[in-house]
């Protein structure tokens, strides 16, 4: 890919850069700034050379409305704390103002315009409404860095029309995001371990049938495990269940098995009367999650401590770990402990490991970890599913 130094001298040119803000927000205050921090780097050394930087992102699924609880602003402001500098605001994406504070940047100033996705035309399934919108974002801009990376599995106006535009380049997360995730697929150094959690099977088929053959083992936890052990023939009470995805699941086990791949299921969880933070809860082996006081009413809403220990024996033997998705509901304390000794497990190995963005790198600072703990924390959830199954992402293939 194309990479800034392509781009030449950016002394006093005006940068548009598409970073991912998308941060979690409660009452206007960031909650989760790892998206934030990881788009600092770029930035700096935009603004370093003397460029014009603006940074356009979106936040949310405002659906082309404007919602001001989705507005940008305090995103803006926490971006200036951590850049230690005067960060301008602009609460339009286009239009006079923006054109007025484009007009008015010094080098090395930093813009922030409002969330792109007030605009439909961002998302719109029309390519001709993506493109005007991308030219009139490109007015009055030299060049164009793509630093987003949870977006570039998207055909969005500020992702792909936007970068054909403009003389454009790879940010440097996206640069480093694209050499982990090729590090993981291409060259793993043996043995290869994907840890797999999260609520849904579904969700992670495709990179489970791509992984297969590149991998030495499989450990899978949280709510798609319940799919997995049903497949093997336990009954899981009320535990989330997929049952449409139970022949696909019985294939992918028979295919590990013909590869040689360790496909490693929970032998413990921890099964609750309810879905909720005090819910009344009992350790059991997976052949007895009905057979708990619940009865037929029981979920299970983590992988039990033995689980927990055999999953951690197995990241201990690994070279290279990546881990996507958590083991249980981490949000209920009552139901954090799988993920936070997966999270342990992943900090004192000696292995090259990778946390997959989404709820795991949320579920890893929830839980006091740092991001320094682990090789590499990814921006990108579903890019990086998407990444990993093996699928072209529009977003990359235009920075080529």
């Amino acid at each position: 890919m194309r990479t800034i130094e392509s781009l030449g001298d950016l002394t006093s040119r005006t940068v548009l850069v598409r970073a991912d803000l998308n941060v979690p927000l409660n009452d206007g205050t960031v909650s989760d700034e790892g998206r934030i921090v990881a788009s600092l780097p770029t930035i700096r050394t935009l603004s370093a050379q003397g460029a014009r930087v603006i940074v356009v992102s979106h936040l949310g699924r405002p659906g082309g409305e404007v919602k001001p609880e989705l507005s940008l602003r305090p995103v803006a402001s926490r971006l200036g704390e951590l850049l230690e500098t005067d960060v301008t605001f602009v609460d339009e994406t286009v239009g006079a103002k923006a054109s007025a504070v484009r007009e008015a940047m010094a080098d090395g100033d930093v813009v922030v315009l409002e969330n792109l996705r007030f605009n439909a035309a961002e998302t719109s399934k029309d390519a001709a409404e993506r493109q005007a919108f991308a030219e009139q974002l490109a007015q009055g801009a030299d060049a164009f860095v793509s630093d987003g990376f949870g977006v570039v599995h998207r055909q969005q106006a500020s992702v792909t029309e936007l970068a054909a535009l403009l003389p454009s380049a790879a940010g440097l997360l996206i640069a480093a995001e694209s050499e982990v995730l090729e590090r993981l697929t291409e060259r793993p150094e043996r043995p290869s371990v994907v840890v797999l959690g999260g609520s849904k099977v579904s969700d992670k088929l495709g990179v489970i049938a791509h992984l297969l053959e590149r991998v030495d083992t499989i450990l899978i936890g949280g709510g798609m495990m319940f799919t997995f052990l049903k497949a093997q023939g336990h009954d899981v009470a009320a535990s989330l269940l997929e049952v449409d995805q139970l022949d696909t699941v019985r294939g992918y086990m028979k295919k590990a098995e013909e590869l040689g791949v360790k496909l490693v299921l929970p032998v413990d969880a921890i099964v609750a009367e309810r879905f909720a933070a005090d819910a009344a809860h009992e350790t059991v082996g997976v052949a007895d999650i009905a057979n708990t006081a619940f009865g037929e009413s029981g979920m299970g809403l983590d992988i039990g401590p033995e689980s927990a220990k055999l999953f951690a024996a197995e990241i201990a033997q690994a070279k290279t770990v990546f881990w996507n998705g958590p083991m249980g509901v981490f949000e209920m304390q009552a139901f954090a402990q799988g993920t936070r000794e997966v999270a342990q497990a992943l900090v004192d190995s000696e292995a090259f490991t990778v946390v997959g963005g989404g709820d795991s790198a949320a579920a890893v600072r929830a839980l006091g970890f740092a991001d320094s703990s682990f090789g590499h924390i990814s921006t990108g959830g579903g890019a990086s599913l998407e990444y990993l199954e093996g699928k072209s992402l529009p977003g990359l293939e235009v920075l080529k």
